[in-house]
């Protein structure tokens, strides 16, 4: 994981997400809230650069939007913009209704609590996460798979292949994987 940064939302969410989303939910107290979200999805790549804001691997497919509040836990959230983080749809799908206390939010991370270690490629939290969350961070890789989950090396080893052949220069590998890349850096 990595540090993003909260954008603001697009000119046009207020008008096609929020408000209809709001008065469905005005109107039906219970039920599936219609996912109004999807209008946002490019809005929402766009704000985390095409990476899943936790796998922080570029999506090459189309992403998710993820409620980091889940819907469950809070359905008044469902059209907030805050809300959303960029995903690919498997983590989206280990997530679940999880509840947000229990994981860590990529706005909340510094780009220096986790690394990926050479060459095992799996993910790990370092010394740099305060103590006091490094239990969540740790729930966090392992609940989302993120750790040493097969998508996530296979992608990043798919990368790592593409760099080593010299297909992939490392400075564009750092929009793709840049935590890969700062790996690749500080093995040099």
């Amino acid at each position: 994981m990595k540090r993003f940064t909260p954008q603001p939302a697009p000119d046009h969410f207020d008008e096609q997400v929020r408000r209809p989303g709001r008065q469905w939910l005005e109107t039906h107290p219970q039920g599936r809230p219609p996912d109004y979200w999807q209008r946002a999805r490019g809005a929402l790549a766009d704000a985390f650069e095409g990476l899943c804001a936790y796998s922080v691997i570029h999506l090459f497919e189309t992403g998710t939007v993820d409620h980091f509040v889940s819907i469950d836990e809070a359905r008044d959230r469902a059209y907030d913009w805050s809300n959303y983080r960029y995903c690919a749809g498997w983590v989206n799908a280990s997530k679940g209704n999880i509840p947000s206390a229990l994981l860590m939010d990529p706005f909340e991370v510094q780009d220096d609590w986790f690394e990926i270690q050479l060459p095992s490629l799996q993910l790990r939290v370092t010394d740099a996460c305060p103590q006091p969350l490094r239990e969540r961070a740790e729930f966090t890789i392992r609940r989302l798979r993120l750790r040493d989950g097969e998508r996530a090396i296979r992608g990043r080893q798919n990368l790592m292949e593409l760099h080593l052949s010299g297909e992939l220069p490392l400075e564009s590998l750092e929009a793709f994987c840049p935590l890969l890349a700062r790996a690749l850096r500080s093995r040099r």
